[in-house]
């Protein structure tokens, strides 16, 4: 059942990339900040935490909607920490992932068994766990910390 996925990168200029996913999907154009590139698009660092983000918010709204429910709209905040490692190069230390759900947890049924599993089910999140620590919080719409 494996199976690979391609991106191909096209550097247009200095640290400016087109990323092209696959046909049919616009191209995203990616760039360092300042004073190395041009800050034109999402830095990798960036484009990390939006894959880890927006693959545990799919992974939330998945397991949720499996019992039948409605939490849209989900909104994400993630935050990658980056520091210097023990050899004084720039690494992301951790990755933290503030999900809100947008309605109230009163709300939705079979809550308590979407937060105990949907962690489990992201595939882009559970790799990176690998080498990066990453956290997770739920909240629903009036700000009541669910997990």
């Amino acid at each position: 059942m494996a199976h690979a996925i391609t991106v191909t990168l096209k550097q247009e200029q200095d640290f400016r990339f087109a990323i092209d996913f696959a046909e049919g999907i616009p191209l995203l154009y990616g760039d360092e900040t300042p004073p190395l590139g041009g800050g034109s698009g999402p830095n990798p660092a960036q484009l990390l935490a939006a894959a880890v983000g927006n693959c545990m918010s799919d992974s939330l709204l998945f397991a949720l909607r499996k019992f039948k429910q409605q939490p849209e709209p989900i909104r994400t905040t993630v935050t990658a920490t980056i520091d210097r490692n023990a050899e004084k190069r720039l690494r992301v230390q951790n990755i933290d992932v503030k999900l809100t759900l947008g309605v109230a947890a009163s709300s939705l049924a079979h809550l308590d068994r979407a937060l105990e599993q949907f962690e489990e089910f992201c595939t882009v999140g559970q790799s990176v766990r690998q080498g990066i620590p990453v956290t997770v919080e739920v909240y629903d719409s009036a700000g009541a910390r669910l997990k």
